[in-house]
């Protein structure tokens, strides 16, 4: 009987660890919001209370280090303000009235998470650091972060200020779609002047000497949000964002965090592999054609679609092309005919044009008419043609 009894246990332990979506155990994570996300397609692989609005700490210099580095020239001379001098560690101990480098602050904030860099780069970019951190936020809110608002550059805990794991996945692809970024946060060591001193700084993401493909991207700590990661990591063609808010507090949090890290990229590498759903030029059918002496025209996949599946969900991958049962002619190669879209169950992944891969001419009453008056006058013209008028 025990046997038995111990049997059913280990069933239904096997039974709760297991995502039936994808296939695959989940992701062990502490994290109070956590996201993995696909980073070329955006689609969410895993997640867990990513809506949630939580204190993301020094999360938030990614978005101070896209505005600088979309709205800012790095070669600008930065007088150090009395503000930014005193902003709270972790620091680069500028001082008031120091002048530096917009890139050395730059650097200094994303390898050392430097919070009077921040500050010293909110001012250079704007009239005040608000409104510096309107900027950021109208930033958010245009590229789909909807539900984040900074009231810091540097993430320290203030007022409203807040994001959501998966608002801060949104934020980190955007910005790894800027090569400048990306080289940044792939800097081991730098060494900026100003001044007064010279600045070594050293990058203390540990990811991208401890896990294999990593690639980025930001850590962050403060009392309200604990500790923090967002995180990027790329083998072969699968390139995953993972953001993971609130794994703990103290030495245990400090090092969950990297834990919740890599169960989530390991979950995602050890599960999706990138599966080629449709190829640009494939053939979806053919769509009669109406008033033309073409019967039919085939029609084709505007564009190839990528996305990370798992095993289970590649034979779950679902097509409902929507075309016409005919059109009339005029037809031009490339003209949009219909849609195709692509689900994964009920979820819907894609949806991509269709278009026709061939050419039919209009031929009825009308274009022939068209093309015989076309055609004399090609043969007379006015000149040529004898008008012979009544006499009155």
């Amino acid at each position: 009987m025990k046997p038995l009894i111990a049997c059913v246990v280990l069933l239904l332990i096997l039974l709760f660890d297991y995502d039936a979506v994808s296939g695959a155990a989940p992701p062990r994570v502490e994290a109070r919001g956590a996201i993995l996300v696909d980073f070329e397609s955006g689609r969410v692989l895993w997640e867990r209370n990513s809506d949630t609005e939580l204190a993301m700490a020094s999360t938030t210099k990614i978005m101070t280090a896209i505005l600088c580095l979309e709205n800012g020239n790095l070669s600008d001379t930065v007088t150090v303000s009395r503000k930014a001098a005193a902003a709270p560690k972790v620091k680069m101990y500028l001082s008031e009235g120091e002048k530096i480098s917009l890139e050395t602050l730059l650097y200094a904030l994303m390898l050392q998470s430097s919070n009077d860099a921040a500050v010293a780069i909110a001012e250079h970019l704007a009239d005040s650091v608000e409104e510096f951190c309107l900027m950021m936020t109208e930033k958010a809110r245009s590229i789909g972060a909807v539900h984040t608002v900074f009231e810091t550059p540097n993430g320290l805990d203030a007022g409203d200020h807040h994001s959501t794991a998966y608002d801060l996945a949104v934020i980190a692809r955007y910005a790894m779609n800027n090569e400048q970024f990306v080289n940044l946060i792939n800097t081991r060591e730098y060494t900026g002047n100003s001044n007064r001193r010279t600045y070594f700084i050293h990058n203390k993401n540990r990811l991208l000497s401890e896990y294999s493909g990593a690639n980025g991207i930001k850590t962050g700590f403060t009392g309200k949000a604990g500790y923090c990661f967002v995180g990027s990591a790329k083998r072969d063609d699968l390139w995953l964002i993972s953001v993971v808010l609130g794994s703990g507090w103290g030495g245990r949090g400090r090092e969950q965090r990297w834990a919740d890290t890599r169960q989530l990229l390991n979950y995602g590498f050890n599960n999706y592999s990138v599966e080629t759903i449709l190829h640009e030029g494939n053939t979806a059918g053919s769509v009669g054609i109406e008033r033309s002496k073409t019967p039919a025209v085939s029609v084709v996949y505007d564009e190839t679609v990528k996305f990370p599946l798992t095993a289970q969900e590649k034979e779950r991958i679902r097509l409902f092309p929507d075309l016409p049962g005919s059109v009339r002619a005029p037809v031009n190669i490339g003209d949009k005919i219909g849609v195709c879209s692509i689900y994964l169950d009920d979820e819907k992944l894609a949806e991509i044009d269709v278009l026709a891969a061939g050419a039919a001419s209009r031929h009825d009453l009308k274009t022939s008419m068209e093309k015989v008056i076309s055609a004399l006058l090609e043969i007379f013209t006015v000149d040529e043609i004898a008008i012979t008028l009544p006499e009155f």
